[in-house]
């Protein structure tokens, strides 16, 4: 055998990759077309500065000051009024179950006491679980209120060296100091959750094709429903260990609250868990190798961290995109879990994020089964 480089032998290789590449189109055609899908996509999906929250208005006082200012806080394209609330624990229930954003609170006599220069307050109830969601909204309250109210003010108050008729105070709730871990953390639980279950699940069954196990499996009498169901419950055990190693660091490093129900957080989290799983499986029934099963994975990986509200507020996504988002199961796992652990949610108030997420699981788990039938086939 020649030690030399031989460009003969190269070139005999080379020509067999890319006839083995032709043949392989699946691949071929995956490896070429997500990463388009995936820059159109989150190309015009991301968005670091969301407009148009979901904002509700306690109004005790009725005045044409009072709606000039509504009407530049809506102007401003920051803030969607979506309703009032009568009181302050409406406004505080709606917070807490995520229906808004900001809650603007006009306190009584507030046109009067603009008039006689006394000052008044003006709260701003924000929901700073995500403080990326409101950051951009609340630094710009000061001139977005100024200047919805300058052409109201008559006589002194309307001078541009006059101080302001009143005052404007932010009160961020459930993450008053604006950590960023604390919003993350949580959310993050999800996405390794979304990455390890998906993946493992998906390549390990792919593997068991490639070595022939699993046409001895299929020579047997178990049903597909048995064999989705005991290749992924053993999984679940890996989840609960990685969950339980991940809330001990979650709460002894950064030192994240959980102020909610324990039995709300293991109810969504075996349903999130399970759809992973049987996401996994119904990978494994779309791909024809292991490398095919990996990139299946990732793509279905990368909507859990950018479109979910993970990284980037879900409400500063178009709404094709938000559409897009709630058919991700991270997305209600991420909701559900940060109302667990930020606000103190039970049972009663994560029905929402349960019952999407075991539409989901549904949904997948029909398909997979489906699939499975397809591929003994």
């Amino acid at each position: 055998m020649s030690a030399r480089f031989s460009p003969a032998r190269f070139g005999a290789v080379l020509l067999k990759e890319f006839i083995q590449m032709r043949r392989d189109r699946i691949t071929f055609g995956m490896m070429i077309g997500l990463p388009i899908i995936q820059l159109l996509l989150f190309g015009f999906a991301i968005n670091t500065d969301p407009r148009h929250l979901p904002t509700l208005v306690e109004v005790n006082d009725q005045g044409p000051l009072v709606r000039a200012l509504v009407a530049g806080m809506e102007t401003s394209g920051y803030f969607d009024f979506i309703g009032t609330v009568e009181g302050p624990e409406a406004g505080e229930e709606a917070l807490r179950r995520g229906t808004a954003n900001f809650v603007i609170v006009v306190p009584d006599d507030f046109e009067r006491d603009v008039l006689r220069g006394q000052r008044p307050t003006l709260l701003i109830a924000a929901d700073a679980s995500d403080p990326s969601a409101v950051s951009g909204a609340a630094a710009a309250l000061s001139g977005i209120v100024s200047g919805a109210i300058a052409q109201s003010l008559t006589g002194p108050l309307a001078q541009p060296s006059a101080a302001p008729p009143f005052e404007t105070v932010v009160h961020r709730v459930y993450n008053p100091e604006g950590r960023t871990s604390t919003n993350i953390v949580p959310g993050l639980l999800a996405i390794i959750l979304s990455m390890t279950m998906v993946m493992i699940t998906a390549v390990a069954i792919v593997k068991e094709r490639e070595r022939g196990t699993m046409e001895m499996l299929i020579s047997t009498p178990v049903r597909p429903l048995e064999v989705m169901a005991g290749k992924i419950l053993p999984y679940v055990l890996v989840g609960y260990v990685q969950t339980a190693v991940f809330l001990a660091a979650a709460f002894a490093l950064f030192r994240v609250p959980f102020e909610g129900s324990w039995l709300a957080f293991f109810s969504g989290f075996n349903l999130f868990v399970l759809g992973n799983l049987a996401l996994g499986f119904l990978i494994s029934t779309l791909s024809r190798n292991q490398m095919q099963a990996m990139q299946l994975s990732f793509f279905t990986i990368l909507p859990s961290v950018l479109l979910s509200g993970f990284m980037f507020p879900f409400a500063g996504m178009p709404g094709w995109a938000q559409a897009i988002g709630s058919a991700v199961p991270a997305t209600h796992f991420i909701r559900l879990i940060r109302k667990v652990m930020l606000k103190g949610a039970g049972l009663a108030d994560i029905n929402a994020e349960q019952l999407a997420l075991g539409l989901i699981v549904l949904i997948i788990t029909v398909l997979a089964m489906l699939r499975y039938r397809q591929t003994l086939d």
